[in-house]
């Protein structure tokens, strides 16, 4: 279907007006702290039942359960707990471009470089980032509030941004400037 000069004109104030607006819109379009929080809260919870019903009774069943390095902190049931957490992490993401609850609250990771998510992007928002956004109680997470595409300190590293999507198709004609 080919567009005609009507067409074409009808939509040029529409992007005229969208573009003056982008950062104000963009703060709309993406995920702000609280359904974020409220999606990791259900994350949490979601890697609590794993530990639980998987994790924990297999190191049990297996003796190690208070088995450790040196230190507590290299208990086996430290290690196991943050690796099923970390993967968790990275699989959703990977996978699916998002967890849980994300997922619930219609949330998705997206790639600020365009394009889908690389590998190197999750391993380091999922990973990377997440341990020193954790190593310091969590409290790089709160710049999620301040930045303009609702970014925290992980994304900030791998160029990422957590989107709402029923609005990723608008984000996608301001990013690209097509209609």
């Amino acid at each position: 279907m080919e567009t005609t000069p009507e067409n074409h004109t009808a939509n040029f104030p529409v992007l005229s007006i969208l573009e003056k607006q982008k950062t104000d819109i963009q703060k709309l379009l993406y995920a702000g702290f609280g359904s974020r929080f409220v999606a990791y809260l259900i994350d949490l919870i979601v890697i609590w039942g794993i530990n639980s019903i998987v994790t924990r009774p297999l190191l049990r069943l297996l003796n190690l359960e208070n088995g450790k390095l040196w230190i507590d902190i290299f208990s086996a049931t430290n290690i196991t707990t943050s690796i099923v957490f970390f993967l968790y992490f990275i699989l959703m993401t990977k996978y699916f471009k998002a967890t849980l609850g994300k997922m619930i609250l219609g949330l998705t990771v997206v790639s600020l470089k365009g394009g889908s998510l690389t590998n190197g992007q999750i391993i380091f928002r999922e990973c990377i980032g997440r341990y020193i956004s954790m190593a310091i109680l969590g409290l790089p997470y709160l710049v999620v509030a301040f930045t303009k595409k609702h970014q925290g300190i992980h994304d900030l590293f791998s160029d990422t941004s957590v989107i709402k999507n029923k609005f990723k198709k608008l984000n996608d004609t301001l990013e690209h400037k097509t209609v």
